[in-house]
């Protein structure tokens, strides 16, 4: 068995004494560990052989990479100087989020940085917190849930079209979405993500393909959600082929599910183990996009945020059919993602830890909360915040401390006064739990022009 292997067993084939005898027995009791000692042996042999036709094989590409220019591993320590940065909304703001992205811009790839004003605390970079890195990624600064993202449809139907039909519409988001951990959809859509070259030759992707397969078209727990609304089109592009005025819509919010979260949690094992940091700032450990497992994770994540968008895609057409009606346009965008982007002309990765791309001309949604108004937007291009908005309207209160704080009576008002209906919902995702979402808006005004405004009125959330 290829368990079987030992150290002494590679020092006889000629590894060198050194970290690449630890990565070849990782990666044979990781991958190999059912194959015949021989048949292991010989793999080994020919990597040590020729290891640059192995440079991007799935599994002997770190160990080729090892033999040929092993990635330096060494405690790194933070500047005493931060990189340059802008805050939005300071008053907003709680102080650990300010403190944990200065932690973040005295890294020594930082560029960089911006926090939107929904921002709060959270593991590695701030929820709303945007940095700019020099040829490196950080699986924390992405974070868990990769890709999450915001995808609005509009149908060319009235507002008026939603009376009477409370019982249609919320049966339809009861019978056609899926939420949490363990619901799948009965009848499985095929994709052609699922045919991707990633999914076979990564293999930590190829261990997830059946689990992306039965996860497709559905929504994770917490905030994320489903609902149907009012649009009000102030603005309304060409192309959609809409008039100002008011129409039902279809908001989703959601990420990369069970694929997202393991690509995650991998990733950040690899990070911290070759970039050792200070303590308060280990999840900010980064991959160097020119090692094997940078270029891994830079494959992986996008990958993951294509899935992300293909589960929205699946939603909104298992909605629009059960609505007999068609989609005129979708707006959508990600956070929770990194992008290769110029920063002060060079290029940079700019990660966007819950906030919006907000670039010239690039259209996002920021939604409130299930009873607050969400915004359709186009962004302007500051370059101050490294052309980003908000996500959302960002926490005001911790999900332990609104389960304390609020109660189901004072929820149940809450949505009542907003003419909301809610299947699920939890008391840490109470609408009180939530800042201003106007007040929000009114700190980012040079970040973004508003072209519309979305009220929900049918919500569903995990229960």
């Amino acid at each position: 068995m290829g368990s079987k292997i030992s150290g002494k067993d590679l020092i006889k084939l000629g590894f060198p004494q050194n970290n690449t005898i630890n990565i070849g027995l990782n990666q044979i009791q990781r991958y190999r560990k059912r194959e015949k000692k021989e048949a292991g042996l010989q793999e080994l042999s020919a990597v040590l052989s020729n290891p640059s036709i192995f440079q991007h094989h799935g599994i002997w590409g770190k160990l080729a990479e090892g033999l040929i220019k092993p990635v330096e591993v060494k405690m790194q320590e933070l500047l005493k100087q931060r990189a340059p940065f802008s805050i939005f909304g300071e008053d907003v703001i709680d102080e650990k989020a300010k403190f944990q992205l200065y932690d973040a811009l005295k890294l020594p790839v930082a560029v960089a940085g911006a926090l939107m004003p929904d921002a709060h605390s959270g593991y590695g970079l701030p929820i709303g917190g945007v940095l700019a890195t020099h040829q490196a990624v950080i699986p924390y600064g992405v974070g868990v849930d990769i890709g999450c993202r915001m995808s609005m449809s509009i149908f060319n139907l009235p507002a008026s079209f939603i009376r009477g039909k409370d019982a249609m519409l919320l049966n339809i988001l009861l019978e056609h979405t899926k939420f949490g951990m363990y619901e799948t959809h009965k009848n499985k859509s095929d994709h052609e993500l699922f045919y991707r070259s990633e999914f076979q030759d990564i293999p930590l992707l190829k261990s997830l393909k059946d689990k992306a397969y039965k996860q497709l078209g559905t929504s994770g727990g917490g905030n994320h959600f489903v609902e149907f609304g009012i649009i009000e089109l102030t603005h309304p592009k060409p192309e959609w082929k809409l008039v100002a005025g008011e129409y039902l819509a279809v908001l989703s919010h959601s990420g990369s599910r069970g694929l997202g979260a393991n690509i995650a949690k991998h990733y950040t094992y690899l990070a911290k183990k070759q970039c050792p940091l200070p303590r308060q700032v280990q999840h900010l450990a980064w991959l160097d996009l020119n090692t094997h497992d940078g270029q891994e994770y830079w494959l992986a994540m996008n990958l993951a945020g294509d899935y992300a968008k293909a589960c929205h895609e699946n939603i909104h057409q298992r909605i629009a059919k059960a609505l007999g009606k068609r989609i005129v346009v979708t707006i959508e965008n990600h956070h929770n993602f990194a992008w290769k982007e110029m920063v002060d002309g060079q290029e940079c990765i700019v990660h966007r830890k819950g906030a919006t791309p907000a670039g010239k001309g690039i259209l996002g949604i920021i939604p409130g909360s299930m009873t607050a108004p969400g915004y359709l937007v186009e962004g302007l291009g500051h370059v101050g915040s490294l052309n980003s908005a908000s996500h959302g309207a960002g926490r005001l209160y911790s999900r332990a401390d609104a389960k304390s704080l609020f109660t189901k009576t004072a929820m149940s008002k809450k949505l009542a006064d907003a003419g909301v209906q809610v299947i699920g919902g939890s008391m840490d995702e109470s609408p009180m739990a939530y800042k201003d979402i106007e007040k929000v808006m009114s700190y980012q005004k040079e970040l973004v022009t508003v072209l519309g405004i979305f009220k929900p009125k049918f919500v569903r959330m995990e229960s």
